[in-house]
């Protein structure tokens, strides 16, 4: 931090974020009557729909599930005209929101933070931006989302590159014109899924550059009709509740029984349906597709031949069917006429998974000794998932330990919310939480809710520090890991992983458990007198 000695203003909380979680989470301690500044880097709502507004963006959870449920007038109120929400519509919604409840007022846009630091006398954090405004604040919440934080891989020459350069997850706000450019599309995962159908239809040419092919499910997505509407609106309280306690936080039809339990005819025709379905239907085929490699390996084999269906260049599908880890594994993509792409005479594909991009130049780039040129070069890389935004900030807790440091192995965290030696931080659906395994919404609701109950309990008596113990830490960094080894996950090197960030350390990071068990988990600790947390009061602590 600067030497400034003290900080310029004093709040009750200060909020990193003013995306779901952000916005949620003002309007709740404006309920409270407790004064909030939120800090958002971006120049408006928004969060990772911000940022992510390439071509084909889109939400893979359906529309009338990835929506607040706090309000039910909000709920009623708002109309979405697509099945699956292109990204204008949810930033729209998310503005709507934002308006709805006058929440700009109380947000710092265009501001980065920079540091937070504990200060143990005072029992307080001191939050520092880019532009050095220090704040003290009794809460610090990081609100920041688990993907938004772009990765760009470091090549050799890229400041030699003369053309243009994208990256998916921080698109310009301006529309970008490719017609009639020579583009190259590096990355397979969601973002370049949903990007290079769109690019394809308006580029000259579009070479696709993959390292690790994807599994990609059709979403059939519709426009959305006042039937499909009523049948949510009419029972949302019942919907929603019935959310809050599934496996995803989302409803899905979910077959209760074992693949291998029903004949090879009926296994196929179950695929067949889900695929005609779309969405991510495919993985509730059976309810052991993620934990049964030999029913998981009837699932991936049916993606693997409609892949080998609909491309008709039979040397590319195959290099666009994944054969080297379960499906569902990494995170399943969701498209819109993403394989049919390759059958257009302006498309090609280059395989990098055994010779990765050697350089750029001014040109373009060599790959696999040869060289290319391109007018234009889009990453699609992802992300330093889940840790990667707090780790953008210097945050320090007691006796001056880093986060970072004190995550060198992987994060440690309780139940994904808090860290010990981190006293009144919280993370919103950060490591350890089901986070990214599920509706985010739904996800970021509970998790808010936690956040203000516990703020309130602690208030209720008289209690200004709230944290986890060492040994429920512990047992919960367990936890999570055993659930997932229970599961065919970290069978696969995905981002849930680290694997995409080189020297990141190796271990799952979601919670895998399910987000009614997690639900249902938090309960049972709060029932119990918030077990596994420890509260001190300042005046306790100085008769000490």
């Amino acid at each position: 931090m600067s030497d400034q000695p003290e900080a310029s203003s004093s709040v009750d909380a200060v909020i990193v974020g003013a995306g779901f979680s952000g916005l949620y989470l003002l309007h709740r301690f404006r309920q409270l009557g407790l004064s909030t500044r939120v800090f958002e880097r971006g120049g408006d709502v928004g969060g990772t729909w911000y940022w992510n507004r390439y071509p084909g963006a889109r939400c893979d959870v359906e529309s009338m599930q990835y929506s607040y449920s706090f309000d039910e007038d909000l709920q009623q109120d708002w109309t979405w005209s697509e099945k699956f929400s292109p990204q204008p519509q949810i930033l729209a919604y998310i503005g709507h929101v934002a308006d709805r409840f006058d929440l700009r007022k109380d947000i710092d846009f265009d501001v980065e933070v920079t540091a937070a630091h504990y200060d143990e006398g005072a029992r307080r954090w001191t939050v520092e931006t880019e532009s050095g405004e220090r704040v003290s604040a009794q809460f610090f919440i990081m609100a920041t989302g688990c993907i938004s934080t772009a990765q760009i891989p470091t090549l050799d020459g890229f400041d030699a590159y003369t053309g243009r350069t994208f990256h998916t997850g921080n698109w310009p706000h301006e529309k970008v014109d490719f017609a009639g450019e020579r583009i190259a599309v590096i990355g397979t995962g969601s973002s370049g899924i949903q990007v290079i159908p769109v690019l394809a239809e308006e580029a000259a040419h579009v070479t696709v550059f993959q390292r690790t092919p994807n599994y990609s499910l059709p979403s059939r997505n519709v426009p959305m009709t006042e039937e499909y509407e009523r049948s949510w609106k009419d029972v949302y309280a019942e919907r929603r509740e019935e959310m809050r306690y599934s496996g995803h936080g989302s409803l899905k039809d979910l077959n209760d029984k074992p693949a291998l339990s029903v004949s090879e005819e009926e296994r196929q025709a179950v695929f067949e349906d889900r695929w005609e379905t779309g969405g991510p239907a495919m993985l509730g085929a059976f309810n052991d597709i993620l934990t049964s490699q030999e029913a998981n390996d009837t699932a991936a084999e049916f993606v693997r031949n409609q892949i080998r269906r609909i491309v008709k260049d039979p040397v590319t599908a195959e290099l666009l069917a994944p054969k080297t880890y379960p499906i569902g594994t990494k995170r399943i993509c969701i498209d819109s006429g993403y394989f049919e792409t390759y059958n257009r005479d302006n498309v090609d594909l280059v395989d990098i998974s055994t010779a990765p991009i050697e350089r750029m130049t001014p040109d373009g780039l060599v790959a696999n000794g040869t060289e290319y040129a391109f007018d234009s070069i889009v990453f699609a890389t992802g992300f330093d998932a889940m840790t990667g935004t707090l780790f953008n900030v210097d945050i320090r807790g007691r006796g001056d330990t880093a986060l970072r440091e004190k995550w060198y192995a992987g994060p440690r965290t309780y139940l994904g919310l808090m860290s010990e030696a981190f006293p009144n931080m919280y993370m919103i659906t950060g490591p350890g939480s089901p986070s990214v395994k599920s509706n985010m919404v739904m996800s970021i609701e509970q998790h808010v809710d936690f956040v203000i109950d516990s703020i309130v309990h602690m208030r209720e008596h008289g209690f200004d520090l709230m944290e986890p113990t060492v040994e429920a830490e512990d047992d919960w960094v367990d936890h999570v890991q055993e659930a997932a080894n229970k599961t065919l996950f970290p069978r696969a090197n995905s981002w849930y992983m680290g694997a995409n960030i080189p020297g990141k350390p190796r271990l799952f990071m979601p919670y895998i458990g399910g987000v009614g068990v997690y639900r249902r988990i938090c309960e049972d600790i709060v029932e119990n007198g918030y077990k596994g947390f420890r509260f001190e009061a300042k005046a306790a602590a100085a008769a000490e």
